[in-house]
């Protein structure tokens, strides 16, 4: 039923039912065309037979010429297949040979090496047994020699028989080069026994040849620590004259007679206020401080504060000690407690000596300025060898230290008690300034002017109980004046004269 609505539904269908046209006839019509167009078919296809003839002739042709291209290209693809089989194979052995080449020039250049290292060259023997060792063609020989020692070393462990064939002849050479070197180096160092004044050319040559002490240590270390240990000397640094030192009758609060009797003669200094002023003494911690070194005959003639002489020696030791220092970690291949253990070998005894020096001077002295200003020097020579990487006399400074320090706070506490001590009616009724409050105003100028850089607690305590001290002195010599207005002038005149000296020694800090 939906088939014919569709066929109805047609245009040409409607076109016919809308002029009434009768469907059978239509319909005949329509079968007559049918047949005439088949009969003209029919005709022309009987007129074309031969040409179709020849058409499927020619494409049987085709056909056969292509079975004999597919039969072609067959064979050519299994001869391809053939072509590459045989290059993935000539490929495969390529690489094969390839592996084996590289292996093989791996082995040469391994076992050339190997042979160039075991080999040893008559240039290298004539060079070790006659070649003097301050020649570069030693030094270049040497080298070469101490390689093959190092690779005889390495192949004893796994054995290897090559090693047996030379190591006769390198233990020879072995010991003829350790032999000259151990000579050239101990009279090298023999050198530094010598009163020299520049013993660091020596050591500038011996630095170039600092590999020979490598080749001894790595070799012989028996020979390495007997070098070590050869290598001492002792700086000998010469006393000069002091100046004429304070003693215990030079202190703030003794008064400035002379104490004779008939048998003994005893005298204070002549110019007492000198060891209460500093004058130009502080110049040992700034201009001076890396002045020239005094040297003895040359200032045979003069003499010198304690200081000056201190200043000199420890700055003689500073500079020796930093280039012994660096010499022996450089030269020696040494760091830490190494390094300290040996330069302690080598400049210990020096050390001891210049410590004991202090310890004899400290004892009988009585000049605090010189003892302060020598315990800012070590401060000072301290932070230079810390700045020059040098630590190894820091042990050193601290002895000096303990040894200056108690006889200083000793002398200083003796300078109190003896303001302390002093009785106002032996000294002269003068309305001026008293000589005691001079050396004190003198004394703490030049105490404070010291400390600037390097405060110290228990000298500012000291400092303290002195002025308490002074205080009451001049109040007690005020005493002694028997109207109010002497009293306070001379009160006035003492303080005035503190006052002037503080400001003008102190001026700027």
């Amino acid at each position: 039923m939906s088939n014919l609505v569709e066929k109805l539904d047609d245009e040409e269908v409607q076109e016919i039912l809308k002029t009434g046209t009768d469907l059978r006839q239509y319909s005949q019509q329509i079968e007559r065309e049918f047949n005439e167009v088949e009969n003209r078919s029919i005709n022309d296809y009987i007129k074309e037979s031969q040409n179709i003839a020849k058409l499927h002739t020619q494409i049987g042709a085709c056909d056969e010429i292509l079975e004999r291209m597919e039969s072609m290209l067959t064979n050519f693809q299994d001869v391809l297949s053939n072509i590459s089989t045989e290059i993935t194979s000539l490929q495969k052995k390529s690489v094969s040979m390839s592996v084996q080449l590289t292996n093989r020039q791996s082995v040469r250049a391994q076992l050339s090496q190997f042979i160039e290292d075991m080999a040893i060259p008559e240039e290298m023997i004539a060079a070790i047994m006659e070649t003097p060792v301050v020649e570069k063609d030693f030094l270049v020989h040497l080298n070469q020699l101490n390689h093959k020692l190092t690779l005889v070393k390495e192949l004893s462990f796994k054995e290897s028989a090559s090693v047996n064939d030379v190591r006769e002849v390198l233990e020879n050479l072995k010991i003829k080069a350790m032999t000259k070197i151990r000579t050239y180096l101990l009279e090298q160092i023999y050198k530094f026994r010598k009163p020299m004044t520049n013993y660091q050319v020596p050591q500038n040559a011996m630095l170039k040849y600092k590999f020979f002490f490598e080749f001894i240590l790595s070799n012989e270390r028996q020979v390495a620590q007997e070098i070590c240990g050869v290598y001492s000397y002792s700086s000998r640094l010469a006393a000069l004259q002091y100046e004429e030192a304070a003693s215990k009758d030079d202190l703030m609060g003794i008064e400035d007679t002379v104490n004779k009797s008939l048998f003994t003669k005893t005298t204070s200094l002549k110019n007492k206020s000198t060891v209460f002023t500093i004058g130009n003494r502080g110049d040992v911690l700034n201009q001076q401080l890396e002045a020239p070194i005094l040297v003895p005959h040359a200032q045979r003639k003069n003499k010198y504060p304690y200081e000056a002489l201190f200043r000199s020696e420890q700055y003689a030791l500073v500079d020796n000690a930093c280039r012994e220092y660096l010499f022996v970690t450089e030269f020696f291949m040494v760091r830490g407690s190494q390094a300290q253990e040996l330069f302690n070998q080598t400049m210990g005894r020096t050390l001891s000596l210049l410590i004991k020096n202090v310890e004899t001077y400290i004892q009988d002295c009585f000049d605090c300025i010189a003892m302060f200003l020598c315990i800012h020097l070590i401060l000072r020579y301290q932070l230079m060898c810390h700045k020059r990487c040098v630590p190894a006399l820091d042990k050193y400074w601290d002895s000096l230290q303990a040894v200056i320090w108690p006889r200083l706070e000793v002398i200083f506490r003796a300078n109190i008690q003896s303001v302390r001590d002093c009785d106002p009616t032996k000294f002269t009724r003068e309305m001026g300034p008293h000589c005691i409050t001079r050396r004190y105003a003198e004394f703490s100028a030049a105490i404070v002017g010291i400390s600037e850089h390097f405060p110290n607690e228990l000298m500012s305590r000291l400092l303290l109980e002195l002025q308490n001290e002074v205080e009451c002195f001049i109040l007690r010599m005020a005493a002694i004046f028997p109207s109010r207005k002497e009293q306070l002038i001379y009160l006035i005149n003492n303080y005035d004269l503190v006052l002037g000296v503080l400001m003008e020694r102190t001026r700027g800090q």
